[in-house]
């Protein structure tokens, strides 16, 4: 039985579209997957396929010409099948609508073939689309805006403006770096150590190594802190906050990680003080305990840079020219180029991929 092809609608925001080429011409034969058409949507050239096996009976919209959605593109069918019929009722049907109508219409998504026109011969006019748009309004819940998310919200869009982002991606091997953890993790009676811990320790000595990256920008100079102290993103139920970490650099690692495991307990329990979330110089967001192989993130202002952590991730790498099975993860330095070139970000990310890949200087 003969099957009526209309425009598709191959984006959310299509009109209508138009037919860039045709691939089979009538009478041709048609297998399921063949393509059909190429066309031209407001946003790019798709291809259009066959669902089913079939012969191309009728073309309705010649090559460059365009119509609106669910014009009539093509009718399918059996061989020698009469079509007339069809033709008949689908020589048609033309929509009548208002401009500011359909404008609205185009605005809100809907289809102008689901609206009955009221207006002179059928034409839909703005009420009908109202009228349409009312009956069949979409439901939501609305939940007011938190005093934390809009903080959150106007936080990020400043930094967003007010500073150039880059970024700087790189792989680290880990193989070390676990040993390591597991070897400090063996001792009974004691904390354990994240790798979060020892990144955020690293991070810290990379700093040391590369003072320009901490620092911050205001209109009259740039500040470059004496003190190294590290923001750790932590996210809530109710959105991120950054708890701070004063002094990394001069901490053993016991004590970071005590810090940092109890500031994020008080940041779940809402018991942070304002001078824990204060005097930030670098910030460390990790989701790599969340399965996220790599992203980049915002710079928390007023710091010059931000990095972003990755999972661990087993795959083969190369080793002394021997492909091998080991262990990396995808770091991601976010800056502000106002502040940082390229050159400094890089030379950052040496010092922290040296200091992971021979972890025992994080102990010194």
């Amino acid at each position: 039985m003969a099957e009526v092809i209309l425009m598709p609608r191959l984006s959310d925001t299509m009109e209508e579209g138009t037919v860039v080429k045709w691939h089979k011409n009538i009478g041709d034969k048609i297998l399921e997957g063949d393509i059909l058409a190429e066309i031209e949507t407001d946003k790019a050239i798709q291809e259009f396929e066959a669902e089913y096996n079939s012969t191309l009976l009728y073309i309705g919209i010649k090559e460059g010409e365009s119509a609106p959605v669910n014009s009539l593109l093509a009718i399918l069918g059996s061989e020698h099948e009469d079509i007339s019929s069809l033709l008949k009722e689908k020589n048609e049907k033309k929509i009548f609508v208002s401009p500011l109508a359909k404008k609205i219409a185009f605005d809100k998504g809907i289809s102008l073939d689901q609206i009955k026109g009221t207006g002179n011969n059928g034409r839909i006019i703005k009420k009908d689309i109202e009228k349409y748009s009312k009956k069949n309004k979409l439901t939501y819940n609305e939940v007011d805006h938190s005093h934390m998310r809009k903080i959150i919200s106007k936080r990020l869009i400043n930094s967003k403006i007010e500073s150039p982002h880059y970024s700087l991606f790189i792989e680290i091997i880990m193989d070390n770096l676990i040993k390591l953890r597991n070897s400090l993790n063996e001792k009974k009676n004691l904390n354990k150590i994240s790798f979060n811990d020892l990144i955020v320790k690293a991070s810290a000595i990379a700093i040391k190594e590369n003072t320009k990256i901490n620092s911050s920008w205001t209109e009259k100079s740039i500040l470059y802190h004496n003190n190294i102290n590290i923001g750790i993103a932590v996210a809530l139920e109710d959105g991120l906050i950054v708890p701070v970490i004063n002094n990394v650099d001069k901490k053993s690692l016991r004590q970071i990680s005590f810090e940092i495991k109890e500031k994020v307990i008080k940041a779940k329990k809402n018991k942070l003080q304002s001078n824990d979330l204060e005097g930030s110089t670098f910030t460390v967001s990790n989701l790599g305990m969340f399965g996220i192989d790599a992203f980049t993130s915002i710079i928390n202002q007023p710091n010059s840079c931000i990095l972003s952590v990755g999972s661990i991730k087993k795959k083969p790498i190369i080793n002394n020219d021997k492909i091998v099975i080991g262990n990396t993860t995808k770091f991601t330095l976010t800056c502000d180029h106002r502040i940082i070139d390229g050159a400094v970000g890089s030379d950052y990310l040496k010092s922290l991929k040296n200091l992971l890949q021979k972890p025992l200087n994080i102990l010194i």
